[in-house]
Parts: C-alpha cells; structure tokens; sequence
C-alpha cells in the first residue's frame, strides 16, 4: 500500500515484531489523523519489520512518530535494493540537492547498522559503512552527538533457522525520529498505582486510543471503565477522559485489591490517582456508578471516541441491574455492591447495547474501538456485530488460547442516528449469529478446552 497523494516522498518504517495485525490499522488511523490517507497502489508484506511509505512530508512523519507504538524508528529513505550493488546504484541515482543540506562540512554525523534476524561482528559493520565513501559526506563524525544520523538496514527474512548469507533487502536512510514505545514500560501496568482483575495492557491502551484517532481536546468515554486503563491512554495524548461502571467497589477503589500480598486496597486506589500518578489528572472528567444497558446521558453527540474492553465473564462478570424477579424485588439492595440486585447480562445484548449507544452518541466521523471475545472454531466475520450508523474499519485477532481470542474492532460513524435505527440491528439477519455466543464463557471452560489440548499434545508426539 502507498499514500494517494502528489509530491509524496519515501520514508522507512522499522516497526516491532509484536501485535502484528494491529500494526497497520495504527498507521493507516494516525496518518488519517494528521491528513495522509492510504491507497493500494503498493503493497505492504505485513508481517515484516520494514515499510516503506509515501508520505507528504516529514512533519506528518513525525507526528506519526509521536504517536505510533507499534513502530520503533522513520528514516527517509536514499536507497533501497536486493543486493549491496542494488543498494549502491539506488543511492548514486538519489537526487543530490535533496542530499547536500545534511552534508555539510561545518555539519556532524554518524552512521549505525541494523539487521534483523541475523547478528553482524563490528568488523562486518564496519566494512560495510566503509563501503559507503563513495557518499560525499564532507562533515566530521561525532558517535555521541551528531547532528544527523543515518542508518544502514538489512532485513535477512522471518525465518531464524533459515538465515541466509546476504540479505534480502537492503535499506540506507537519514534517521528522522523514534516512536512512542518508552511509554509500553513507563505506563505498565506492574508500576500503576490503582489496578484490577482486568486491567488493559500498556501498549495495548495506547494501540486502542491510536485506533480511535483519539486527539488532543477530544471527550473519550468507556462504559465498562474498571480501573480506568484506557482512559489513561487517551488522557495522556490529551483527550478529556469519563466513564461509567456498574460496580460500585471498583469505581470508589473499595474491597479486595487485584495485587499479590495486598488484602484490601488502600484509602487513594482510584481512577482518578491513576490519572495523579502520570500527571494527567487535569483531563479527569469523571467516572460514576451506571448500568451500560441503561444510558444515563442526556440525549446528543456527546463524544469524539468511545473505547472499552466489555466484560467476556471470566475474570469479570457479565451483569446489569435488574433481577428474574424484578417487580418482586425492585426496592432490593445490594449492601455489598450499593445497586440493584443484578442479572445476568448476555455477550450478545452487551455489544448490540454497545453499537447502538456508539450509533447514537458519537459525533459524525466519531470512533468506537472495543474488545470481542470469539470462540476460534465458530468463527465467521458475519459474527462481528453491526449498526447502519457505523462503518467497520479494523478487525484484528490477539490469540487467548488455542480455541479462544479476542478482536479488537474499530467502527466510524458515518450517519446520523434517527429513531428508526433504535432497533435496527434485529431486522436483519446478519446480526443474529453471534447470540450464539452467548455460551463464550462455556466454551471457556468446557470440556473442550481439555479436548483439544489432548489433540494438540498427541499430534507433537
């Protein structure tokens, strides 16, 4: 895939070799977001660690650094072949004057070698930066502070017990900026001062709220907010940040906490300290006790992003307010959990629920990024829930185990909600097949998660 622009210029992309069907989604969103936009004029092989981009300038590069945590480092790109004489040729054939600004001789500079899957000695380095002299660099070389850097990468495949002699691409570039990945182990989880049974992973967070486009100014809201992880994410690229949660303990930071040789949490466990710890609790709007099955908000596009990970119940229960017995029992409380005695809220009610609130809250242009557990042998794209309100734009898999996984789903509104789209979901046929995942939690545990490791084990002997 390519930029469908005019005047586009080639940048290489070295990106991690994690969450590999997430990465492209968080380019393509944040270049979207600063006003670039794809075209499959090119073809991108996905699963490698080297991309090469068109982009109109190297401002959009860098706010695509600023942001991406799937992507470790930008280079402009002077030369790109199969071979060192491929290489050698793309660069003497690369325009001069685009060259010569970084050249300079009152300019400093050094050059690093990158190569993945295979590791060089320091004399192999070596030969092969000296193969470039033919470059006229007329500046001195400074390996602690140079004014520009510049990089010679080479990719020697996926395989690690294949690898060959030479690589199979080769790449010279000026090295423009670094990602966003220090933020992975600044914002884990293991440092956080407030956390629960599911809180959402660092850079998973990050990879959500780059999904949703999320920018600076806008409202982000999560109706299953827990701890609040995802707000985090969304504050700290500085969105103003809510949410909602049907219990009542987790939203005040009361009872049992989730850390090993900690029995109860402490007098300030709450969303709001998290935001405190990270310096970001000026974007804290609020978080309060609410059922996701019965909107509390007043009726309008309230929102710019919604992103949420919805209870699958496995590590946390599936349960809005109101009970079998309801008009029994409607002045019943709950002392434990300070609301109504709850029931049992199905996967499928809470993701049509979702959509639907999704359809008729977000701004126009708005997104909904959340989490859908999937049962692996059932799995069929005509499951993942829909709304005529919104467009689906990502679809990507993390594996749970062998059997189960979980999507991560990203929609865009594109029409505005009217009352006859309330229901409009239960008219169509195509919405109904994942009510027959109602049983997710089921199939968890059943005996056929003990099955199929059986076969797993008698097909490695």
């Amino acid at each position: 895939m390519a930029l469908a622009a005019t005047e586009l210029r080639r940048y290489l992309l070295l990106l991690a070799q994690e969450h590999l069907e997430f990465r492209l989604p968080e380019i393509t969103s944040l270049l979207s977001l600063y006003g670039g936009q794809f075209s499959s004029e090119q073809e991108i092989h996905v699963n490698s660690p080297f991309w090469i981009l068109n982009i109109p300038s190297e401002e959009m590069a860098r706010g695509l650094m600023k942001r991406t945590v799937c992507a470790k480092s930008i280079f402009e790109l002077w030369g790109h072949g199969r071979s060192a004489g491929e290489l050698y040729a793309s660069l003497k054939n690369y325009p001069m004057d685009k060259m010569l600004p970084y050249l300079q001789s009152d300019s400093t500079y050094k050059i690093r070698t990158h190569t993945f899957n295979k590791t060089l000695t320091q004399a192999q380095k070596i030969k092969k930066i000296d193969a470039l002299e033919f470059l006229p660099f007329k500046g001195k070389v400074n390996l602690k502070n140079p004014e520009h850097i510049f990089w010679i990468l080479e990719d020697y495949g996926m395989d690690p017990n294949n690898v060959p002699e030479e690589p199979f691409h080769l790449y010279f570039g000026r090295w423009i900026a670094d990602g966003q990945r220090e933020l992975i182990e600044s914002y884990s989880v293991k440092k956080r001062h407030f956390i629960g049974n599911t809180s959402m992973d660092a850079c998973l967070s990050f990879i959500m709220a780059n999904h949703g486009r999320v920018k600076p100014n806008d409202v982000v809201y999560d109706p299953f907010v827990g701890t609040g992880g995802l707000l985090i994410s969304s504050a700290h690229f500085g969105a103003y940040v809510c949410g909602t949660d049907i219990d009542y303990n987790t939203i005040h930071g009361l009872g049992k906490a989730s850390r090993k040789n900690q029995k109860w949490r402490g007098p300030d466990e709450n969303i709001r300290a998290n935001l405190r710890q990270y310096g970001l609790e000026k974007y804290y709007l609020d978080a309060l006790v609410s059922d996701s099955s019965r909107p509390i908000w007043r009726k309008g596009m309230l929102f710019d992003v919604i992103i949420t990970d919805p209870p699958y119940g496995i590590r946390e229960a599936t349960r809005r307010t109101g009970s079998q017995k309801e008009a029994v029992k409607s002045a019943e409380r709950s002392t434990e959990n300070h609301i109504f005695v709850s029931s049992s809220y199905h996967l499928s009610d809470i993701f049509f629920d979702l959509l639907k609130f999704a359809a008729e809250y977000l701004v126009m242009g708005g997104r909904l990024v959340y989490w859908l557990p999937i049962y692996r042998p059932e799995y069929t794209e005509e499951i993942i829930p829909r709304h005529p309100c919104l467009k689906l734009i990502s679809n990507c898999e993390q594996m749970l185990s062998s059997h189960t996984s979980r999507r991560l789903i990203t929609m865009e509104k594109v029409k505005e909600f009217k009352d006859q789209d309330q229901n409009s979901y239960l008219l169509d046929g195509q919405y109904m097949p994942y009510r027959g995942h109602n049983s997710f939690r089921e199939k968890y545990f059943s005996g056929v998660t003990k099955r199929i490791a059986k076969e797993e084990k008698d097909n490695q002997k």
